[in-house]
């Protein structure tokens, strides 16, 4: 039997969104290990002076506990 854990985490990139996923799983791979999937749950983007200046994800991140 299996049983599965979700953390809501947000990360963040100044490249795209795919790279602000990428570094959070990463970072949460750290720490945490058989993580089976994600949930992106919310995008949004920082502005300064009129350009995007950073994307951020907020995800939920499943993972199983052993």
């Amino acid at each position: 039997m299996s049983v599965a854990k979700t953390s809501e985490i947000t990360a963040s990139s100044s490249k795209s969104f795919e790279d602000a996923v990428r570094a959070g799983i990463r970072k949460m791979g750290e720490t945490v290990k058989n993580i089976e999937g994600a949930w992106v749950k919310e995008q949004k983007v920082v502005v300064k002076k009129g350009e995007v200046d950073e994307y951020r994800v907020t995800m939920k991140v499943t993972f199983i506990v052993k």
